[in-house]
């Protein structure tokens, strides 16, 4: 009996060790596996272009880097969902990403009014909120340790829009119609305080809905000043709409300006006929740029493995954010974690990832600071600025 029970102490001890010789090894092999990244972004309805683009981008830049021996041995896996642009919905995605889904990172949201609204999760979860396609201020201003942006700030396109319209051109009627949400109100007190820099002011100003193309309240208001020019802040969608039916029913000359989370592609497809005198500001290079190293990568990557996808300043966009999240992550030093990204992030500083150069600091999580004037027809407008560390354009007022 003596026997027996020395006999089950032993079979019950073996057991005790495999099991924990399993879950050690499971442990010890944990950072081995794939990088998982969240995604929550439009991928349906008005806004649907933005995110399946910057979706395209990711997935291209992934799936070069991947077939390159992703980051250390490890493959980069992206989780996308559809919010469809509306804050409620990202907040589902958000918490189902973290925890269901047990991302490292959060990665490519699209919009402001999405991304106000994830930003405190992320932050009480003390995870990266990586390169959002938006400029909102509210990401920048207070700085906040776990959002990190690669594009230049709504505030930066607007003082670039403001000097071509009032340095270059000098217009002196100049209006806003914008969508009425955290995105539209980034834009409008952008452009006000680019005006105000330059003793001027709106001459009037209007709103629409989000994912709507209620537009002819605000046509009404907007023209009852004249402007000269129009800025807008707004989808694609709602300021086509708007631009075609200005021309249409008010002036054909008049200029309007886009900022560049309209998206130019879809916008000029939205346009048709109606895309001459539109203009939108750019916060990545031109994707048909071949010249720029990082361009050539992204054109032969989208056609290997995002073909029939859009080759755009969006899709662009997520390359680059592809690109640079692996860029960090192998230039971490031991474990790959959320603090050693950001860490790391820190201590190297400039990113060059071919001919594109993006610099960081403990104070200072914005990538990138040109701006570039993109017109419908033609494609280029020959001006571009570079920033202070104020934000205001070098040589500007």
């Amino acid at each position: 009996m003596l026997h027996s029970y020395i006999h089950a102490l032993r079979t019950t001890f073996k057991a005790g060790l495999l099991i924990l010789l399993l879950v050690s090894g499971s442990a010890l092999h944990a950072g081995d596996g794939p990088i998982i990244l969240g995604q929550s972004s439009a991928l349906t309805g008005p806004a649907k272009n933005l995110g399946i683009e910057m979706r395209a981008g990711l997935l291209a830049a992934f799936g070069y880097i991947n077939d390159s021996g992703g980051v250390n041995g490890r493959e980069i896996h992206l989780i996308s969902l559809d919010d469809g642009y509306e804050p409620d919905k990202a907040v589902q995605n958000t918490r189902r990403l973290i925890n269901d889904d047990d991302v490292f990172l959060l990665i490519g949201e699209v919009g402001t009014p999405t991304s106000k609204a994830v930003v405190p999760i992320a932050e009480v979860h003390e995870i990266p909120f990586f390169a959002p396609f938006t400029g909102a201020e509210l990401l920048r201003t207070p700085f906040r340790k776990y959002v990190i942006n690669v594009r230049a700030s709504y505030y930066q396109e607007m003082e670039e829009i403001a000097s071509y319209l009032v340095d270059k051109m000098g217009f002196e009627r100049i209006s806003c119609f914008y969508q009425n949400d955290s995105y539209g109100f980034s834009g409008l007190q952008g452009i006000e305080q680019a005006l105000e820099r330059r003793g001027m002011e709106l001459v009037s100003k209007a709103s629409y809905e989000r994912n709507t193309l209620a537009v002819m309240g605000s046509l009404r208001e907007i023209y009852r000043a004249d402007p000269q020019a129009v800025v807008l802040v707004g989808a694609y969608t709602a300021c086509a709409e708007f631009i075609k039916l200005s021309k249409i029913k008010v002036n054909p000359d008049i200029t309007f300006c886009n900022i560049s989370f309209v998206g130019t592609e879809s916008l000029k497809e939205a346009l048709g006929s109606y895309g001459e005198n539109v203009i939108v500001s750019q916060v990545v290079p031109d994707p048909q740029d071949d010249s720029i190293g990082l361009v050539r990568e992204y054109q032969e990557s989208m056609k290997r493995y995002q073909h029939d996808a859009l080759r755009s300043f969006t899709s662009l966009e997520g390359y680059i954010a592809g690109k640079l999240f692996a860029a960090i992550a192998r230039a971490v030093p031991n474990e790959l974690t959320r603090e050693a990204f950001i860490s790391t992030m820190h201590e190297v500083g400039t990113f060059d990832l071919g001919g594109l150069i993006l610099t960081f600091a403990d104070d200072d999580h914005q990538g990138l600071d040109t701006i570039n004037l993109t017109s419908i027809y033609p494609e280029i407008i020959d001006i571009q600025m570079k920033f202070d560390e104020a934000g205001t354009a070098e040589g500007g007022q």
